[in-house]
């Protein structure tokens, strides 16, 4: 416990330590909309200040869709290219910016397996279990890089070790 409470409080000092800014909380493909001249944004009732980084992870690090980790990382790449062209507070560091934004969206996965969770034993609703293997398996890789978060990811090992992979639905 006092190993995983480690892991969270590292997981909050990281979000803490990103710049705030208004974040949809929820941006993500089926919230968008294009349409001409500009493109729209959907389901913006949990917009909060929070993080910078938050919305480009929940883009990212969807819910119902995944990429390959190598066009993830290129998409990032060009997004924070960008944002520092604009003036936006993200780190001078692409590493440093990279390593953010796996943090927040680990933190962002363990709360939807929470929720999840709080929904079939609470609540009776098994439905979304079947969604845990996608934030299961992009929460394992990431723990397995950083020498901060290898408790969780002895944890993850210990009760889903068949979780391996994204698989879309």
């Amino acid at each position: 416990q006092q190993d995983l409470d480690a892991v969270f409080a590292a997981l909050v000092r990281s979000a803490l330590a990103q710049p705030a800014v208004y974040v949809h909380r929820d941006f993500m493909p089926r919230n968008l909309m294009v349409c001409e001249p500009n493109p729209g944004v959907l389901d913006f009732q949990d917009a909060v200040h929070g993080p910078i980084i938050y919305d480009v992870v929940s883009l990212m690090r969807d819910a119902f869709i995944s990429w390959d980790e190598e066009r993830v990382i290129d998409w990032t790449a060009r997004y924070w290219e960008k944002a520092k062209r604009a003036g936006l507070p993200v780190d001078a560091d692409f590493g440093e910016f990279w390593r953010a934004f796996e943090w927040m969206g680990l933190q962002r996965h363990l709360k939807v397996l929470g929720i999840f969770a709080r929904i079939n034993y609470r609540d009776g609703k098994p439905k979304y279990l079947g969604d845990t293997p996608r934030f299961l398996a992009y929460a394992r890789p990431v723990a397995k890089r950083y020498r901060e978060l290898a408790p969780l990811a002895r944890l993850l090992d210990a009760v889903a070790p068949e979780v391996t992979r994204v698989d879309d639905r």
